[in-house]
């Protein structure tokens, strides 16, 4: 009797399982002050829709991994600004030696050449050299200042990314809170069948002890309250697996107990306020994946440039402090200083820079094919998302007027039954339509406020 509830409730939760299967595989950071923040499992905590949303968004591993990869992004843009500060190196090194030409550099860095030495054979000497080396890149053929800025875009395209999760979230919370909603309707809807069939099956087996009825009413009627068993079964159950759904949104393990609230408002009621052009233009506005893919091209371009900064000159700055001493200790009279510059080019790298010139280029090609079929995707999924609105909101007019033909239709045949001008089974086939009818309602009313949250996702709505 409930199996249209049972069908939408599976594709309601399908954006849910598939987010949860995400966050399975992710890798598990560090615990935060925002892991600490979440309640003792002994205590119960109760979510409206706003409330859910609100735990998701601090509780969620995929949006936590989407912030890591935010900061991932700066660090490395970091990393990309150390190319213009001067880098300092502090090093010792000794060495022994009885190479003549060696020995001779000791001897005039020691500050210690006289005229009767011998050159020819010097014997053995020792030589430390305690230095500070300091280094400035002069000009890399701009691969530092495209690297710097390809940097500065992935910190964009990460913020982007996590917008795209939020996104995703809030709306995978909402639909999975309808879920919910509607599978306790669908449960009460199976529980007053089970009691009115219960209660006319009662009667049944009175009138037929009294030989009013025949026995094939009373068996038709068992077989009436089995299927409204098992609705209930399976209505219960669906209860269970959307707030197992929730749970999985919300970061919360499987042993934690929750409960789910009715909204602090009243439910919206779902509408249509504005054509698919309309809002396939706010889509290719405001949707963070178009906004990634588009800094995934930029992305692209600078390290093109960067690569292609390789055939151009490299000139470095540096300076060289230091002492030369057959002892370790230090001494002013003995420092040196060396300054200067070297300007190199590679003049054949084995085509080593043309490949990895190459490789740029296609990689820029795919991140424009990356953003051309994003867009296409979001105008499916906006489309999708106003065609499956549009056919829900139809649907619930629909059921709405079934519900009152079907409660008149019942009245009508309690009436005859109760004078006795018609059989159990036409009673039984009003019943059924009249409960049919409320179960057909309570599917095409969440589905519209389902397929109006996806509307809203899909067009970006919570970026």
């Amino acid at each position: 009797m409930l199996k249209t509830i049972k069908n939408k409730l599976a594709l309601s939760l399908l954006p849910i399982l598939m987010l949860s299967s995400l966050s399975a595989v992710a890798e598990h950071g560090p615990q935060n002050s925002a892991d600490k923040a979440a309640p003792e499992k002994s205590v119960a905590q109760s979510f409206t829709l706003e409330q859910a949303i609100d735990y998701a968004l601090t509780n969620n591993p995929d949006l936590k991994i989407a912030a890591e990869r935010v900061g991932q992004a700066e660090a490395q843009l970091g990393v990309a600004l150390s190319a213009f500060y001067p880098q300092i190196t502090a090093k010792v090194g000794y060495e022994h030696s009885n190479n003549p030409a060696q020995v001779f550099s000791m001897i005039v860095s020691q500050r210690q050449y006289s005229a009767d030495q011998n050159i020819n054979n010097p014997g053995y000497r020792q030589n430390f050299r305690p230095e500070i080396i300091g280094k400035l890149s002069l000009f890399r053929g701009g691969q530092d200042y495209q690297n710097s800025k390809a940097a500065e875009l992935g910190i964009d395209a990460a913020e982007f990314e996590r917008s795209t999760v939020r996104n995703a979230l809030i709306e995978a919370v909402t639909a999975s809170y309808y879920a919910y909603l509607a599978a306790q309707e669908a449960h009460k809807v199976a529980q007053d069948s089970i009691l009115a069939i219960a209660s006319e099956l009662k009667q049944t087996k009175l009138r037929y002890e009294s030989g009013t009825v025949l026995k094939s009413d009373v068996l038709s009627l068992e077989v009436q309250s089995a299927e409204a068993q098992s609705a209930e079964i399976r209505a219960a159950n669906g209860i269970e697996l959307s707030k197992t759904g929730i749970a999985t949104l919300l970061g919360l393990s499987t042993d934690q107990p929750f409960t789910v609230a009715p909204s602090s408002s009243m439910l919206p009621k779902p509408a249509l306020t504005a054509s698919f052009n309309d809002l396939l233009e706010l889509a290719m506005t405001q949707r963070p994946e178009i906004k990634a893919a588009a800094s995934q091209v930029e992305i692209s371009q600078r390290r093109l440039k960067k690569e292609q900064g390789a055939y151009l000159p490299k000139a470095d700055a540096y300076v060289s402090y230091g002492q030369n001493s057959q002892n370790p200790g230090f001494s002013s009279s003995k420092d040196n200083v060396t300054a200067g510059v070297s300007v190199e080019m590679d003049l054949f790298s084995g085509l080593e820079t043309k490949n990895r010139v190459s490789a740029a280029e296609r990689k820029a090609a795919e991140a424009r094919e990356t953003e051309r079929k994003t867009k296409l995707a979001i105008e499916q999924e906006v489309k999708v998302a106003y065609l499956k609105l549009e056919e829900a909101l139809a649907r619930l007019r629909v059921t709405e007027a079934s519900v009152l033909s079907a409660n008149e239709a019942l009245r009508l045949v309690n009436e005859e039954r109760r004078a006795e001008t018609v059989t159990v089974t036409r009673y039984i086939e009003s019943e059924v339509a009249r409960n049919k009818a409320q179960s057909n309602t309570i599917a095409a009313r969440y589905d519209a406020l389902g397929a109006e949250a996806a509307l809203k996702k899909a067009i970006g709505d919570w970026k």
